[in-house]
């Protein structure tokens, strides 16, 4: 937090009616009406000197503001977990489809398309979403995203012939893709500091809660009928969602000063820590078109270091995380586990699977409120490294037998949850740079899923070829990689502003043991 003359001067400069800031002079896309807003709205409130500044350990919002935070994360939670049910889906459906009596009955390879194809529709959602929720809201986007996932299931349900199931997963991908990155930038946009992890990695626990929901539905019910009950969350989230406010950060970049006040207060439940708050991103955003930096192109700004090196890490981390099988063992989980031996049903390890992601997953969410970032990822990466590489080994020496294949499993994903299931959206929730965090949180996911679909898609010829000793040492190969990647290059972002993580990324950081701090010591 800067000092009180600091913050007075610099509200002061933005006051200033003779000294217009060159920004305003030499940018022109600056519009004078905006400029007139931005005075108008600062001379409502109150100069931030005369605020109390902040304490170490105090509570930074009020129990109402905390209130209102989680509630609109509920919204958001509702849609997290209706994204979790195509995920599972296809672990359900697949077993009933290969049935001898299934009337639309499948081979191998119409099923791996039936698993695959919903990631390859979700790169196009993903592209689309970063200029939706610019143009029109974090909010609106989420709501947007609801109308594809109901069509979809409508279509899955109603399918007659593979080509419509496929259409079906098709949309429903396309939804879960316009969904994905909007929900963790508006959870990190309106959380405080203090409860960022916890908010951000919330929706994981609803989505983890989605997928045990399809599992549980898959196995008492016909997949048609798994559809339809499908569809229930995302109306849900709709109406939850009409009553949530917009990202203060999003209306504030927009000139939409007077609103995204009344939404910060919302979200505070303390006028005076919204208007500090505010007064920081609005002071933000007028320092960075006094640089000129307005003025640059999207694609020249991503090159920019402060961008570029979040940005690499973020699209390396993903790509490893995808090698460690976080979500073909998802995808395929009663395959995998019959594949790998043991004496547990497949279905009712699949099924434990989910409740252990769940139960993870809350427990990693409430961890982030007292752990590092740092610590929390890198017990992940080593425990899911111990699981498949001793799997891959007992594989490896024959066919699994007893309950030790299936623990392991277990495992497995209990280690890779605790961690890096969580990553990729805090990661883009708090690393990305305001400016950018939109856009390039939608390019993120497009990539992330592209990906998954190709792995997904050859997951079967891949498993044919090197065995599932051959799949599992690949999974802890790419745990091992992703776990000292992140011991290098992951930066602590625990109790710190998002302003203060940019400030990061401003210097000439990489490794995070050589790091310049600044003098300070506020830097992450």
């Amino acid at each position: 937090m800067k000092d009180k003359s600091s913050c007075d001067g610099a509200h002061e400069a933005m006051l200033s009616q003779n000294s217009t800031p060159k920004a305003v002079k030499s940018k022109e896309t600056k519009s004078s009406e905006e400029y007139e807003a931005l005075q108008s709205f600062l001379r409502s409130i109150s100069s931030t000197a005369t605020l109390p500044p902040y304490v170490k350990g105090e509570t930074y919002s009020s129990v109402r503001g905390v209130f209102n935070q989680c509630l609109i994360t509920c919204a958001v939670l509702i849609l997290a977990a209706g994204a979790g049910h195509p995920i599972g889906f296809s672990a359900v459906a697949l077993p009933q489809l290969r049935n001898e009596t299934s009337a639309l009955r499948i081979d191998d390879d119409m099923g791996s398309w039936i698993a695959s194809i919903h990631s390859a529709a979700t790169p196009l959602g993903s592209m689309l979403s970063g200029p939706i929720m610019e143009a029109i809201g974090r909010r609106r986007t989420l709501q947007t995203s609801t109308l594809p996932l109901v069509i979809g299931w409508i279509l899955i349900g109603t399918a007659s012939h593979h080509a419509l199931l496929l259409l079906g997963r098709v949309v429903c991908g396309f939804a879960v893709g316009i969904m994905a990155a909007p929900s963790q930038v508006y959870l990190g946009e309106i959380s405080e500091p203090r409860l960022r992890g916890l908010l951000i990695g919330t929706p994981f626990v609803a989505y983890s809660l989605g997928v045990l929901y399809v599992y549980a539905l898959g196995g008492a019910l016909e997949w048609r009928q798994v559809a339809y009950l499908s569809i229930l969350l995302p109306v849900l989230a709709f109406v939850a969602l009409c009553f949530s406010p917009e990202s203060p950060t999003w209306l504030a970049r927009r000139g939409r000063f007077h609103e995204a006040m009344a939404a910060m207060s919302r979200l505070r439940g303390d006028p005076d820590t919204a208007q500090r708050e505010l007064h920081e991103l609005i002071s933000a955003r007028e320092k960075e078109k006094a640089r000129g930096e307005e003025t640059i192109r999207f694609f020249a700004t991503v090159l920019r270091p402060p961008v570029l090196k979040p940005l690499l890490l973020i699209n390396a981390f993903n790509l490893m995380q995808i090698l460690s099988g976080s979500y073909v063992v998802i995808f395929y989980a009663v395959d995998i586990v019959k594949d790998s031996g043991g004496s547990l049903s497949p279905h009712l390890a699949a099924n434990a699977s989910a409740l252990v992601r769940l139960a993870v997953t809350a427990l990693a969410c409430v961890m982030l409120l007292k752990v590092t970032r740092r610590a929390l990822v890198l017990v992940s990466g080593i425990g899911a490294t111990a699981c498949t590489l001793s799997l891959a080994f007992l594989l490896s020496q024959g066919p699994g037998s007893g309950v030790v294949p299936p623990t392991l499993i277990l495992g497995y994903v209990a280690f890779n949850t605790l961690g890096f299931f969580l990553l990729p959206g805090l990661m883009i929730g708090e690393l990305l740079p305001t400016k950018v965090r939109g856009l390039c949180g939608g390019y993120i996911f497009c990539l992330f899923n592209a990906f998954l679909f190709g792995f997904t898609k050859l997951y079967p010829v891949m498993k044919n070829v090197i065995g599932m000793a051959g799949v599992f040492g690949l999974f802890g190969a790419s745990s091992a990689l992703a776990t000292i990647v992140l011991f290098l290059l992951l930066p602590e972002t625990k109790g710190k502003s998002l302003i203060q993580i940019e400030q990061y990324y401003q210097k000439p950081n990489i490794l995070w043991v050589t790091r310049n701090k600044m003098d300070n010591g506020q830097s992450v």
